[in-house]
């Protein structure tokens, strides 16, 4: 079992972490969801190999946040569970 101190979240990359500021709407709900939730919306937007990828899930993601979604949906989950 792991420690309930134990930091739960990946490393928020700038990119990601510039969209989110960004966004009022997004940063409310980032500021809102849990840690685990934070790491799953770190890791989809981190997973994909392709830089295009990347970016356009950071553009979904964002827009998803502003709209009240607290994880990413469709996806089978962060694989470092």
């Amino acid at each position: 079992m792991k420690s309930p101190t134990k930091k739960l979240t990946h490393k928020l990359p700038k990119d990601f972490k510039d969209a989110i500021t960004s966004s009022p709407k997004a940063g409310a709900i980032w500021e809102d969801i849990t840690p685990l939730a934070r790491n799953e919306w770190i890791c989809w937007v981190t997973s994909p190999k392709k830089p295009e990828t990347r970016a356009r899930r950071i553009s979904v993601g964002i827009d998803k946040m502003s709209k009240g979604t607290r994880r990413p949906c469709c996806w089978s989950g962060c694989n470092h569970r």
